[in-house]
This record gives C-alpha cells, sequence and structure tokens, in this order.
C-alpha cells in the first residue's frame, strides 16, 4: 500500500479510518501525539500517514498503555528507526571504503610464485 504525506481527510473521516472518536483525534493532538495539517481556515486535514500513526495509537492503548506510555513508545520507534537509518547508512559507507582500499591495494600487489621447499640441511643442537 502507498501511503501520502498529503492531508486530504477531515476530522470525521479521519477518526472513522482510524477506528476512534472524532474527540479521541482531539485529545492526541493536545498530548501531541498527532500534528494534523490545518487549512488557511483552521480546519484539521489528516494524511493517510496521520491515519497509520492513529492506527498505531489505537493498537498501543488496546494493548493496554495510556497515553503516555504511547507517547514514548512512538518516540523509541522513531529513534529506532532513525538508528536504524544511520547504521545502513555507515554500513554502505564502510563497504564503499573496504572496497576502494582494496581496489587501491590490488595494484600494488606483486604476485608471487610460492612453492615448498624442504630444508635438508643439519639442525644445531644446543
Amino acid at each position: 500500500m502507498v501511503r501520502s504525506a498529503r492531508a486530504v481527510y477531515v476530522i470525521s473521516v479521519a477518526a472513522e479510518l482510524a477506528g476512534v472518536h472524532p474527540q479521541t483525534l482531539r485529545i492526541y493532538e493536545r498530548k501531541g501525539l498527532v500534528d494534523p495539517a490545518r487549512t488557511a481556515g483552521g480546519s484539521r486535514r489528516y494524511s493517510d500517514d496521520d491515519i497509520a500513526l492513529l492506527q498505531r495509537i489505537t493498537e498501543l492503548t488496546d494493548e493496554g498503555l495510556n497515553l503516555a506510555g504511547v507517547q514514548r513508545v512512538l518516540a523509541l520507534e522513531e529513534e529506532v528507526r532513525a538508528l536504524r537509518a544511520a547504521l545502513h547508512g555507515a554500513e554502505a559507507a564502510a563497504r564503499r571504503e573496504v572496497a576502494e582500499v582494496e581496489r587501491r591495494h590490488r595494484s600494488e600487489l606483486v604476485p608471487v610464485s610460492q612453492s615448498v621447499v624442504l630444508y635438508q640441511g643439519r639442525r644445531r643442537r644446543r
């Protein structure tokens, strides 16, 4: 499913899609859990991303979390997303750097023919 950040849903439609009462959406906004876009006239408009967030909030409250707990979980989930993105970026940069070092050193390597020679000289005794 392709989601959009384009705010198109009025509060009643957003509430219905999220499975909550419109007043609940106002409470979520007051608590800072959701930040819908506003029209020039001040009406709330919700996007597909907002609806997904509202559904996640509903899941968490259904599991028994209060709104402070939901806020903390959402913040931690966002932090995990950011850390994963940073990790993927660091991994990609490390792979590029290793490939570059290998490429540079490959041209500096000189082939050496190796053969096994058995030493047949006398051993010194101590």
